[in-house]
Order: structure tokens, then C-alpha cells, then sequence
């Protein structure tokens, strides 16, 4: 059967078109891998990588720079993960730098994050292992921010309810709040109470004055100075036996 050249154009087009699909797929594929570029490989050493898969981006100073290439299980105690990095962040990053699994945004995909390094300390090498810091447990945070929900819930609850119990006049300070009748007595129980503190105040002053009156008065002076006689006589007469038993020799 005979193909007619329009058929054979066509057919020719979607294959060339075809292929330069592919060739850009294949490009931004092996770009977002850092197929094309040149990279050297890093390792970091966790307890727990917390959710971190392979392909996760590795970022540096909130520019991403790598990725998880591959995740082995070391021991039962420890997992490594291979990061590709870019080969002209490396100037940047000590071997002192610090590895952390951090997420992005609340509830984004696991990244690891490093952080540079002392200025002094050798540049990282490619093979090196980076240190590293525990990740943070996000289900242990959103567990406690729930139990703190439903704390302030169980609070505001409360307060409403006692709210509306002084609202309704129930208990004391609603009563007190409520019932004017009551705070109009206890308002006038404590200007009783002031009035009487006031008179106590000005009797006690008013003994004093007409105790230093009598003092004056010529008639009670002599009464007083046989009083302030006697107290001389009886204070001197403890002091001398005082002395008296200080001086007695001991046995």
C-alpha cells in the first residue's frame, strides 16, 4: 500500500516533536536530579529521619542546593542518608557543618537543612559526614497543641458558665452585682464602719490629751511624781540586785 508524502510528513513531525519531548523531559529531569551538573556527595548520620524520603531537596541558607539520593539503615540505632550537593556550595560549608531534618512549611515535605560551619574549620570534603542534630518530633508538638486546645476549651467553658451564674444573680457576687437592695446595706455597713473607726480614733486621742492635762494639774502633779518616784525606786532596786548577784563569788 502506498503512503502518500502528506501521510509521511505528518508521521515525520509527531516523531520529531515526539523526541524533543523527551529530550526536555529528560532535561528538566536530570536538572531537578543535578544530572547535569557537578555535584559531590555528602553524608548525615540520624536516630530518627523522620519521615525524610529519597529525593527530598537538601537546602543550604533557604536556597536548595541537592538532594537525598539514597537512605541506608547503618545499625538499629542509626540511618544514613547520601546527599548530592551542588560542587560551588562547597566553598561555603565547613566540616563542623550541621545537618537537620526540618520541613517545608508546617506540613510540607521533609528537607534537610544545613547549616555552615565554623569560619576556621576545613572545608567539607566529597565523601564527608556532616554532623547532625535530632529532628524535630512534629506529632509530639501537634499532640501537646491539642491537649492545650482542649484545655482552653474545658477554661472557657468554665468561665462562661460562671459568667452567666453572676449574670443570673446566683452565689454571692451575683447577688452582689445583681440585687441592689444588698449593695446599697453593704455600702452603708461600711460607712458605719468608718464612722465608728473615726470615733474610736478621735476617743483615743482625746484620752491622750486629757492624760497630759492631768500631768499639768497641780493638784494630780504630786500624785504622778510619787508614781514616777517609785518606778525610779523599784527599777534601781533590780539593777542593785542584779549587781549584788554578779559580784557573789561562785562555789
Amino acid at each position: 500500500m502506498n503512503i502518500s508524502a502528506g501521510k509521511k510528513i505528518k508521521t515525520g513531525l509527531f516523531t520529531l516533536i515526539s523526541l524533543a519531548l523527551l529530550l526536555v523531559l529528560l532535561y528538566l529531569i536530570g536538572n531537578h536530579r543535578n544530572l547535569f551538573s557537578n555535584t559531590i556527595t555528602v553524608y548525615a548520620d540520624f536516630k530518627n529521619i523522620a519521615g525524610t524520603k529519597e529525593g527530598n531537596y537538601v537546602r543550604f541558607a533557604g536556597i536548595n542546593i541537592g538532594m537525598v539520593e539514597s537512605i541506608h539503615i547503618v545499625n538499629d540505632t542509626t540511618v544514613r542518608l547520601q546527599m548530592s550537593i551542588e560542587k560551588k556550595i562547597q566553598p561555603y560549608i565547613k566540616s563542623d557543618a550541621l545537618a537537620s531534618i526540618g520541613s517545608d512549611g508546617l506540613m510540607g515535605d521533609k528537607l534537610i537543612q544545613i547549616a555552615p560551619g565554623t569560619n576556621d574549620s576545613p572545608l567539607v570534603k566529597d565523601g564527608g559526614v556532616l554532623l547532625t542534630t535530632p529532628p524535630v518530633n512534629v506529632d509530639k508538638i501537634m499532640n501537646n497543641l491539642a491537649r492545650v486546645a482542649d484545655n482552653a476549651a474545658l477554661l472557657t467553658e468554665g468561665l462562661s458558665n460562671i459568667i452567666a451564674k453572676v449574670n443570673n444573680g446566683k452565689g454571692s457576687v451575683g447577688r452582689l452585682l445583681n440585687d441592689s437592695k444588698l449593695a446599697n446595706n453593704l455600702e452603708t455597713t461600711i460607712h458605719n464602719a468608718n464612722e465608728t473607726v473615726g470615733s474610736i480614733k478621735k476617743t483615743a486621742n482625746s484620752v491622750t490629751e486629757n492624760m497630759k492635762a492631768a500631768k499639768s494639774n497641780f493638784l494630780l502633779k504630786g500624785y504622778f511624781k510619787k508614781k514616777e518616784r517609785k518606778r525610779i525606786k523599784d527599777s534601781t532596786a533590780k539593777a542593785q540586785k542584779i549587781i549584788d548577784i554578779q559580784k557573789k563569788p561562785k562555789e
